[in-house]
């Protein structure tokens, strides 16, 4: 297999909403060349780490209309595996940081999204999704109540400009009503994710007066790394323990330097980072979610919190209310293929030809040497170990529906309380 075809064998899932429709179709479609990397990208935004990337070896390639890296000297094999077993460093600055402030702040976020923010604890957050009035997933997102005032929320970089235009048209009417909440948009910072086993004792060197030990899984706080004024999130894309550092964009450089100055961490691109989160069995957003699917069907409704279920008081809350008490006609499930790896829209039949769903992510794993995939299936053949078939290049190969997901995930959470 050359080199460019070995590439396009891990690639099949990185276009997103958003994305230049280019780079999008070609991502999806494994037709994404070698050549791709050197293109023209002087219409695309940077980050602040673009010449960082550049002199690391990094293969820059049109991503949420953004040149990102999608990998660097190593292959995306070799950085997948290096990242379950060491630590590795992911430029996710093009993601889009955001805070809410003001009294009615939790008021106003819980009228948009499932979870239950006024029950976080201080300093904690969560995965939750926006919902549209049909009960459709707007974005998925990770938010953290950093304390009854302030909320801190990262979204996608494909959905940013739906998301902030949405956020604001219900700003105003919040405001509008007298609600106490503002909101401010952190284009002045960058966003470090640093993944991997490794990653605690790392990014504990360079943090010596911080505990991490009794930071877990969602956990957040603000502490200096290597100096530098920073907000640390226990949280990744990777299934891997890992944190996500967000740091003035003034000192992303000398902190990726410092971070990568450790031979247990190398720097990884979108090709690894799309790898590692499917074998993990985590969602893309724009293949494996977008506004036509609810929680609910997604495989999500564990982000709907307890209390958001006695009112469902916010948008499509009513829809996805009758869907918990009357079941879905689909569900996300995951897929160990036989073959050659299945791709996004690949059909999903029964062994006597009835289509049955189709696939939204799909790539060889690196970690487990076998295809794996995910998409929608009718809920009756949603149970593991359901035989189906899925059509690759015109074949019709075997399929197995896996639980996910596909491989352990450490996460570093909170010691469960000792039952009495």
């Amino acid at each position: 297999m050359s080199s460019s075809r070995r590439l396009l064998s891990l690639l099949p899932n990185l276009g997103r909403a958003g994305a230049l429709r280019a780079s999008e179709h070609a991502c999806s479609t494994g037709s994404l060349l070698f050549s791709r990397a050197f293109a023209d990208d002087a219409n695309l935004k940077k980050t602040v780490l673009y010449d960082f990337h550049v002199a690391n070896g990094g293969k820059m390639v049109p991503f949420a209309g953004w040149s990102m890296p999608i990998q660097y000297k190593d292959s995306i094999m070799e950085s997948t595996t290096f990242c379950r077993k060491n630590a590795s460093l992911f430029d996710v600055s093009h993601m889009c940081g955001l805070t809410l402030k003001g009294k009615d702040a939790v008021k106003f976020l819980e009228g948009l999204v499932v979870g239950d923010i006024a029950g976080l604890k201080d300093g904690t957050g969560s995965l939750s999704v926006f919902t549209n009035e049909q009960g459709g997933i707007i974005d998925d997102t990770v938010i953290t109540k950093v304390n009854g005032d302030q909320i801190y929320v990262v979204v996608n970089a494909g959905c940013r400009d739906k998301d902030l235009a949405h956020l604001d048209k219900h700003l105003q009417a919040a405001k509008s009503k007298g609600l106490d909440v503002s909101l401010t948009v952190h284009d002045d910072r960058s966003l470090l994710a640093l993944q991997g086993p490794a990653a605690h004792e790392v990014l504990g060197a360079l943090a010596p007066g911080v505990d991490l030990k009794t930071m877990y899984f969602s956990d957040f706080d603000t502490f200096d790394v290597a100096g530098i004024p920073c907000w640390v999130t226990r949280t990744g894309y990777t299934g891997e323990d890992g944190f996500e550092i967000s740091v003035p964009s003034s000192h992303a450089v000398a902190l990726a330097e410092k971070l990568t100055a450790s031979e247990r961490v190398r720097l990884a691109g979108l090709g690894p980072r799309d790898s590692l989160r499917l074998e993990a069995g985590l969602c893309l957003y724009g293949n494996d979610l977008d506004e036509t699917l609810t929680p609910v069907e997604a495989g999500l409704a564990w982000t709907i919190g307890k209390r958001r279920r006695e009112a469902f008081d916010f948008l499509g809350g009513e829809v996805i209310k009758k869907q918990l008490a009357e079941g879905v006609s689909k569900r996300r499930v995951g897929f160990v293929s036989s073959g050659a790896p299945a791709r996004q829209h690949s059909v999903i039949s029964t062994a006597d030809g009835k289509v049955v769903g189709e696939v939204t992510s799909g790539a060889f794993s690196p970690c487990l040497k076998k295809n794996i995939a995910m998409g929608y299936v009718e809920k009756d053949l949603a149970k593991p170990g359901t035989q189906l078939k899925v059509e690759v290049r015109g074949k019709q190969n075997d399929a197995v529906v896996t639980k996910m997901p596909f491989v352990p995930t450490p996460y570093y959470k909170r010691p469960e309380p000792a039952k009495k």
